[in-house]
Formats: structure tokens, sequence, C-alpha cells
């Protein structure tokens, strides 16, 4: 049995001359604490040096956002529901 993550996203994407979002995505054999999938995951929004947007689960933690100074709780359902709800946010912003 493959006991090693996986990286299954680790990209830098341009959103303008002092924009960019930053996407890591790794799949986990044992979940991280707090959260209850085998993901592993930080999508970040930076403008102008200042992170806006982070959607994270750090251990203990589980699954949350942080918008501005603010953290917020997440609910993790898929991959394709955090990227949405990811770039919904960045939108907004």
């Amino acid at each position: 049995m493959n006991r090693r993550s996986t990286v299954l996203t680790r990209e830098r994407i341009k959103l303008g001359d002092d924009a960019f979002a930053e996407v890591r995505i790794i799949h986990v054999v044992v979940p991280v604490p707090g959260s209850m999938h085998h993901y592993k995951y930080g999508l970040a929004y930076v403008v102008s040096g200042e992170c806006l947007l982070r959607y994270d689960n750090e251990a203990g933690k589980g699954d949350h956002k942080h918008v501005g100074a603010h953290e917020l709780p997440y609910i993790f359902t898929s991959l394709e529901a955090l990227i949405d709800d990811f770039w919904d946010d960045v939108a907004q912003l």
C-alpha cells in the first residue's frame, strides 16, 4: 500500500500586475487532524503583497477560511466545491 502523500496541484496564477492566486492541494493517506477528508490544502489570493483570502486546513483547526483578518469556518464537501467557493470569493473581492 502506498503511504505517501501525492501533490495534486501546486500552482501560482498571475491575476494582474500585483495580484496572484496560489493553489496547493495534496492527497494525504491520513486526514489532517481536524478534517475528515484525505486532502491538505491551501488556496490564497494575494494583492499588493497582502493576503486578502485564504482557505486552508491546518492541523488541529480543520477546514476554515481567512477573509482579511477574520477566520471563518468552512464546510468541506469536495475538491470541486472548494475550488469553486474559492474562485467565487476571489470574484467578490
